[in-house]
């Protein structure tokens, strides 16, 4: 059985990511190619025309990740990742990342391309001078005061799945349940 009727079978002849059943196509999940149906999704045109590197992302098609995301296939998994992470500047986007467990190595290569995309930037390092990415983990190492909120970030408070900024010394991440802005040099990564 090749790559794209292993994938039939599994899909049910729908793209994994919305469900449609029009225009599918294998879609190989980066950095791999499409030779292993584990390592590949069925997709439709439109999603696979959302996928393209740069492109601007249909905030309302991807709504079906509240679904894709808890998949029990680690291409869907990684994918949906990938979204929700472009996506996360939405609060529904956000609210899902901060729910969702990958395994580590599906996780590892939900952001294996992320550092590649982002070469040209300076890197955004915590306050050991270790390189921090999109979806990290990282604890406070002191006391914050949150502008515009009546409380203040303790010390040892964990942040999960933080977002990158244009500025490399700031990250975003929830706090209370309320996304904030955090220097970077005020957090600690943790594993």
């Amino acid at each position: 059985m090749n790559t794209e009727q292993a994938l039939m079978q599994r899909s049910d002849s729908k793209c994994e990511l919305c469900s449609s059943a029009e225009h599918l196509a294998v879609f190989p999940v980066a950095p791999y190619g499409d030779d292993d149906a584990e390592r590949c999704v069925m997709s439709c045109q439109a999603c696979r025309e959302q996928l393209a590197d740069g492109s601007e992302l249909d905030v309302n098609r991807w709504h079906s990740l509240n679904d894709t995301v808890w998949s029990p296939i680690p291409a869907v998994q990684v994918l949906s990742y990938r979204l929700l992470t472009r996506l996360s500047e939405q609060a529904w986007a956000q609210d899902l990342l901060e729910m969702v467990y990958l395994d580590d190595e599906v996780k590892e290569w939900a952001v294996a391309t992320e550092v590649t995309a982002s070469d040209d930037r300076e890197p955004c390092l915590d306050s050991n001078g270790v390189q921090l990415a999109a979806g990290d983990s990282v604890v406070l190492i002191k006391d914050l005061d949150v502008k515009g909120t009546s409380f203040v970030g303790k010390r040892g408070t964990p942040v999960r799945n933080i977002s990158l900024t244009n500025n490399p010394e700031h990250i975003e991440g929830r706090i209370n349940g309320t996304r904030i802005v955090i220097i970077s040099a005020f957090v600690k990564k943790t594993n």
